[in-house]
């Protein structure tokens, strides 16, 4: 009992001494619930609220050699205890100890702010006896006794959104709150379309109504026949007596209805209404589910794993885990790229046509202008609806990786606003996996000019195609050379290191060394839609084709492993390897599409083309915008750090890929598919 006491005395005479020695002093109101806490874990009989504290704490666990380094404590048990005075407030410890960094979970009286926790932790001022609560982790694990601490960081545990929070949620309500509102209309009109008696003017008008603005039939046309009432109605209409006037507001009323934004989005018929391009559907799906692999499992490995040792030895010890790794995975992105190069070039040479063979400057703003109504609407909602949510939900022990990228968009915003955000230096960039969507638009932006060109002269088209191929892989080789980056950005590599933001920075999201697969994908769109026959004429060369296609892509996934890591000096094999692989993997799928386009593709051609994967793709934009949402979500509501299996990484995938589709499917008929239907003609009428 004495040596108790003389714990408290000397606790006391601590709070004093910080109060005068430190430029971080701690308040009258933190030192006293400070020290009652203590006092209370060292009676015989702690109270509750005091043990909830001490049992919150994060205490050193077992395999710390395999990289069980941070201890979190329990963040809902902290906040839960309450004494008379104050309550418990859950707070990080960020550490470092050697090589290591690691971080503590403490619970302290909600009276201390961070600045006073740092320097509570800085005099070892939270012990047990002698036992101090925030111990260094054995020195024979670390070969280095020395604990420095570098930040403090404490979790509320109340939700205050600011205006910015509110601003976000309300864009996100009203984009929802529209369709719904349009859907409840288009049934009260129906309704009024069904009913069984009404009078015959009154039929004949509402009846005109429908006709205009009413139920489309598939094909696209009006039904124009209720109650035997259609000449009426159609004389109504003509004289411009309508129940339901002609209007802006009406029609987009109609466009935005669930009745009208849900048809075809489950049909599996061909999403090309030329024929042809079906292998795109399954590519298209494929690299989708890659991609949502490899965020799946690389965003865990960033700070949540408890064995992250053992992680990234057994990646480095067998070749199959290459699959998962960010190199191989995000060639996934640059078979979007390629895709979206054909699909533009298709897109912009049908415009032409329709326009008589003209391509004027209108005709390229409708064209741009349709590629920002295609994909703003739900960038925005995505950003808006992120925002929100980090807001209004509790986050755990876990979220500090990701916050301060995602609160960048109270500053930021205007980036993806204006689709630049890839412009900016990587910790500005507003919900990080948007970057795509920047660049996608900017290599868009490029097409007009080709097609310009090759329609003016095809000798001069050749020589700035060449041009920009050579550019941008000189570019990524230049910038990979003199800054001595990875062939991709290994998971392996601490989040904040210099290596790690030189990649993203300087090479990963930049428009001058990502844009070789977008420009391959014009060329093969631009030769798919102008050629006259058949490129393949024998089976030997399709046979040869196929031969090199499948040789190439095996040996880019596996020199991707065979540099894996960073070049201690000006590496040329990485330097070849990071400039050349993005074009070269871009040229084997469009090989594939174009073997698939011209009865050489076999079975997987027959895969590819599977039916099934229409519906898919109908909504694959929303699954690339939302799924890390469900990743992060999942990450930073964890209070425990996960263990690393096969099997656990395996469930977790598909749970993530079922949440997406499933959301997915409600965004695209919500929010994504009313503004594509949207259309603006050449009388200043909207459409649909």
């Amino acid at each position: 009992m004495a040596l108790r006491w003389v714990s408290l005395f000397v606790l006391a005479g601590l709070s004093a001494l910080l109060k005068t020695t430190q430029p971080f002093t701690v308040s009258e109101k933190c030192a006293m619930d400070t020290n009652t806490f203590l006092r209370e874990i060292n009676q015989d009989k702690p109270k509750e609220y005091a043990v909830l504290m001490y049992d919150a704490f994060g205490k050193l666990g077992s395999n710390v050699e395999g990289g069980n380094a941070n201890r979190p404590g329990l963040l809902q048990q902290c906040q839960s205890a309450h004494s008379p005075a104050f309550s418990g407030q859950y707070c990080q410890v960020f550490l470092k100890q050697g090589t290591i960094q690691y971080f503590v979970g403490i619970c302290v009286p909600d009276s201390c702010d961070e600045e006073e926790v740092q320097t509570l932790v800085e005099y070892d001022t939270f012990k047990m006896g002698h036992t101090s609560l925030v111990p260094p982790l054995p020195s024979i694990l670390v070969n280095e006794s020395t604990q420095e601490m570098f930040m403090t960081h404490c979790l509320s545990d109340t939700v205050a959104p600011d205006a910015s929070d509110v601003t976000c949620l309300f864009v996100c309500c009203t984009m929802l709150a529209i369709p719904l509102a349009a859907t409840l209309f288009s049934a009260i009109v129906r309704w009024h379309q069904n009913r069984a008696v009404m009078p015959t003017t009154q039929s004949a008008c509402l009846n005109t109504g429908l006709n205009q603005y009413g139920t489309l039939k598939t094909n696209g046309s009006m039904d124009s026949e209720v109650n035997g009432s259609t000449t009426e109605a159609n004389n109504s209409t003509r004289h411009g007596s309508s129940c339901f006037p002609k209007s802006c507001v009406y029609q987009c009323l109609q466009a935005f209805s669930l009745q009208t934004t849900s048809r075809g989005i489950f049909s599996t018929s061909s999403r090309f209404p030329e024929g042809g391009y079906s292998s795109l559907n399954g590519i298209r799906i494929l690299s989708l589910l890659w991609i949502i692999c490899g965020h799946s499992a690389q965003f865990l490995v960033i700070n949540n794993l408890d064995n992250y040792k053992d992680w990234k030895a057994t990646v480095e010890r067998s070749p199959l885990y290459v699959f998962s790794l960010s190199g191989p995975v995000f060639m996934a992105v640059d078979t979007f790229l390629l895709l979206g190069g054909l699909l533009s070039a298709r897109s912009l040479l049908g415009s032409i046509q329709r326009a008589e063979d003209k391509l004027g400057p209108g005709l390229v703003l409708g064209y741009l202008f349709r590629r920002l109504k295609r994909i703003q609407p739900l960038h925005i909602f995505v950003m808006c609806f992120t925002v929100g949510l980090i807001s209004v939900v509790r986050w755990g022990p876990y979220w500090f990786p990701f916050i301060d990228n995602l609160m960048d968009c109270k500053t930021y915003w205007w980036g993806n606003l204006l689709l630049v955000s890839n412009l900016l230096p990587v910790h500005e960039i507003c919900v990080p996996w948007t970057w795509y969507l920047s660049l996608d638009f900017q290599c868009y932006a490029t097409t007009p000019i080709l097609v310009y060109f090759y329609r003016l002269n095809r000798g001069v088209f050749a020589a700035l195609a060449g041009g920009l191929l050579l550019m941008t892989t000189l570019a990524g080789s230049l910038v990979t050379g003199f800054l001595q980056l990875p062939v991709f950005q290994p998971s392996t590599l601490h989040l904040f290191s210099r290596t790690s933001e030189n990649y993203v920075l300087y090479y990963y999201v930049k428009p001058h060394t990502r844009y070789g697969p977008f420009l391959i994908g014009i060329l093969t769109g631009i030769y798919l839609t102008t050629k006259k026959g058949q490129l393949l004429k024998h089976k030997w060369q399709a046979a040869l084709g196929w031969l090199c296609c499948l040789s190439v892509l095996a040996a880019l996934i596996g020199l991707a492993y065979a540099l894996r890591g960073i070049p201690a000096q000006p590496s040329v094999p990485h330097a070849l390897y990071q400039g050349l692989h993005r074009p070269v993997w871009a040229l084997a799928i469009a090989w594939i599409i174009l073997a698939c386009e011209e009865g050489y593709g076999g079975f997987i051609n027959s895969l590819l083309s599977f039916s099934p994967w229409v519906p898919l793709a109908n909504i694959s934009f929303a699954c690339y915008l939302i799924h890390p949402v469900f990743i992060l979500v999942y990450i930073g509501l964890q209070e425990t750090p996960i263990h690393y299996t096969d099997v656990n990484f395996m469930y977790l995938f598909l749970g993530h890929v079922v949440l997406t589709l499933g959301m997915s499917v409600v965004v695209t008929v919500l929010v994504e598919k009313p503004y594509v239907l949207l259309k603006w003609n050449r009388k200043a009428k909207l459409q649909y």
